[in-house]
């Protein structure tokens, strides 16, 4: 024993150095420096993603049968030189490869898009028309079914078997099964049946053209509400059971039972532990609406008669303007990619184990 105890007196321990498991570079700054390097390599490789959408976009415009000038072709008041002198002017007597450069040296080096065949205006002007109205309502539906679906998605969650959950996931079955025009037409005939006139367009006729004032407001909310709730339907159901499963996981995991084992209060446990994981697949859904914008209001907004960019795509279409056609979904597709760049830098940052090297 002696012995023991003298060899313990002679031995000096040193604390143990273990290497840090994150690299000396993985600071504030060096992080900061790994997103804009990560951000740079994203942009760059948008390059040749955009220059293939665009390929695909052309060529299927292209394939559509027939095109703008068959009309003036089945039209006796047009003769034959008249339509070349139209395919001409449009560049449209040049072979695809070379209307395909024209198209794509003019949008990236003078922001031209062309001129519409259908009214002869510059495309460019045709879409700003519409951008604004597209963006408020699309960014009023986003805001509006993010903040009801999320805290929904949470409560059926933690109360599996109550009232709230059982008709929370029953309106989620019905949004789901229900296609947001039918709405449009339910809502459209409530307001009809109880005396109301606020339906189709965004304002009353008195008001399309007047100044901004406060009953030009109230009339705005009045025709708002029945586009915002129909195109908002579908995607609250699917947000709001999602996250509820996306929750259920995250609480059988270890660390939840960890955390509730220290005793943190159920609140820290909950929303600081297992919701701050379970939103973070949410995050990378965020960026795929961005193009959604555009497209998803197509029926409802024709329905509504509402002065955005779904109807514009669907009657470029139908007229085969193929020019305003290709602007709109080659904007989809930017909206697409900035979409998906933006998301990843918010998962990035709600997220702190990600890194991007």
């Amino acid at each position: 024993m002696e012995r023991q105890e003298k060899l313990h007196e002679n031995v000096s321990f040193k604390p143990l150095r273990i290497p840090s498991l994150v690299p000396q570079s993985r600071t504030l700054h060096g992080l900061d420096a790994l997103m804009l390097i990560y951000v740079v390599r994203r942009l760059l490789l948008a390059i040749p993603t955009l220059l293939l959408i665009s390929m695909l976009v052309f060529a299927v415009v292209q394939l559509q049968p027939g095109g703008f000038l068959s009309n003036y072709l089945d039209d006796p008041r047009f003769s034959e030189e008249t339509v070349r002198n139209i395919k001409r002017q449009f560049g449209l007597d040049q072979p695809l490869y070379i209307q395909y450069w024209n198209w794509l040296t003019n949008i990236v080096f003078k922001g031209d898009f062309g001129f519409s065949f259908q009214s002869g205006r510059p495309v460019s002007s045709i879409i700003w028309e519409r951008v604004g109205w597209t963006l408020v309502l699309a960014t009023l539906t986003l805001v509006i079914t993010w903040l009801i679906a999320i805290p929904l998605g949470i409560a059926t969650a933690l109360r599996r078997r109550g009232v709230l959950s059982t008709g929370s996931n029953f309106l989620g079955y019905m949004g789901l099964a229900t296609p947001d025009f039918l709405i449009a037409l339910l809502l459209i005939y409530l307001v009809l049946s109880t005396g109301g006139t606020s339906v189709g367009g965004l304002f009353s006729p008195q008001y399309i053209d007047a100044p901004w004032s406060w009953e030009r407001f109230i009339n705005f909310l009045s025709h708002l509400w029945i586009p915002i709730v129909a195109m908002s339907a579908e995607g609250l159901a699917g947000l709001m059971r999602q996250m509820r499963a996306n929750l259920l996981d995250v609480l059988g995991m270890d660390y939840v039972r960890t955390a509730r084992a220290k005793g943190l209060a159920e609140r820290v446990v909950i929303y600081r532990h297992a919701v701050r994981n379970a939103i973070n697949p949410m995050i990378s859904l965020a960026g795929l609406s961005l193009p959604q914008l555009i497209s998803s209001d197509i029926v409802v907004a024709k329905l509504l008669s509402l002065p955005t960019m779904g109807p514009l795509l669907l009657d470029s279409l139908f007229a085969k303007d193929q020019q305003v056609a290709m602007a709109i979904l080659m904007l989809s597709a930017v909206l697409l990619v900035v979409g998906n760049l933006l998301a990843d830098i918010a998962l990035s940052l709600a997220d702190p184990r990600i890194r991007y090297d």
